[in-house]
């Protein structure tokens, strides 16, 4: 299945979850937080937005630094993404 955003909205799915405490403890999935640093899987055409001109900033494949408790989660094919404006973006991570 092929996910396209509409406006100024971005597909992201995490990067990586913290299954384990620095201390080597396993977190039951409930206890774990909501990744911030996420890869942008689709990006919307950005355009005329509440009568602002939205020019995108992030294309596929940047490594970026989510809002916490930004957008909406989905499942597409078993697998998870969340779906969020490109304003909760905080910064593009660079390696």
């Amino acid at each position: 299945m092929n996910i396209k955003p509409l406006f100024d909205k971005v597909v992201v799915e995490a990067a990586n979850v913290e299954e384990k405490t620095k201390s080597g403890f396993i977190l039951p999935a409930s206890a774990q937080e909501k990744p911030q640093t996420c890869v942008v899987v689709a990006v919307g055409p950005g355009g005329v937005i509440d009568g602002k001109e939205v020019t995108m900033q992030v294309k596929v494949g940047d490594k970026v630094l989510c809002s916490k408790y930004a957008g909406t989660d989905f499942k597409v094919d078993g697998k998870e993404f969340t779906i969020i404006k490109q304003s909760d973006i905080l910064a593009i991570v660079e390696d």
